[in-house]
């Protein structure tokens, strides 16, 4: 195969895709987004066995990778809908969290442009956790700019997963000469037969 193939896009798609998501993982960490970490986590594997099942021809690899593909729209549609907070959704809900505490996405504090204030509550000075958190100035509210990481996820997931049923098709066109457990045999078993039946081959040893 040469370098502009099927093959070479999914490679290239899936190391995009493996950096995005180390990307996202980094910010979700920072924000204590525990469901995302752990979808992200997911995410990260299912990549590594796409790029590994592209480069060694395992089609079965990189089927898994297209099915974790379409799953990976799926949870990214959801997380769009989170954040604009379509139907009975809430951005301020701490459902990514699993409840366990009220942390928000970390850019609601960091974004482009916000200011962090704080304000004592109830008369407590000097305590942290009592005070109140104020973020103005914001050039983008961070619920936008989660929703645009969704939407870059779920435009390389859909490329992905394109690519990975065209290159699946190519290497079940090529199974003839493939071999499931080690790869391409780069000299198959026909070529012995035919040389030890060679005229040439049995003189040498007359």
């Amino acid at each position: 195969m040469g370098c502009c193939t099927g093959r070479c896009t999914l490679i290239l798609l899936c190391t995009v895709q493996l950096i995005a998501a180390l990307e996202r993982q980094v910010f979700d960490f920072l924000g204590y987004q525990w469901a995302p970490i752990l979808a992200n986590f997911l995410h990260i594997i299912a990549i590594i066995l796409g790029l590994f099942g592209t480069l060694q021809y395992r089609p079965r690899y990189v089927i898994a990778y297209a099915i974790w593909a379409a799953v990976w729209v799926t949870w990214n549609v959801f997380l769009i809908c989170f954040y604009l907070e379509v139907g009975d959704l809430s951005k301020d809900s701490d459902i990514l969290t699993f409840h366990v505490s009220q942390h928000q996405s970390w850019w609601s504090e960091h974004g482009p442009g916000c200011v962090r204030k704080e304000a004592p509550v109830g008369g407590v000075a000097g305590l942290e956790s009592h005070s109140y958190v104020s973020v103005v100035g914001c050039a983008i509210e961070y619920q936008y700019i989660e929703v645009l990481h969704s939407a870059t996820q779920i435009l390389l997931a859909l490329l992905g997963f394109v690519y990975a049923c065209y290159v699946t098709s190519v290497f079940t066109e090529e199974e003839d000469s493939f071999d499931f457990i080690g790869g391409f045999d780069p000299f198959p078993l026909y070529h012995v037969n035919e040389k030890s039946n060679h005229p040439l081959f049995k003189q040498s040893y007359l």
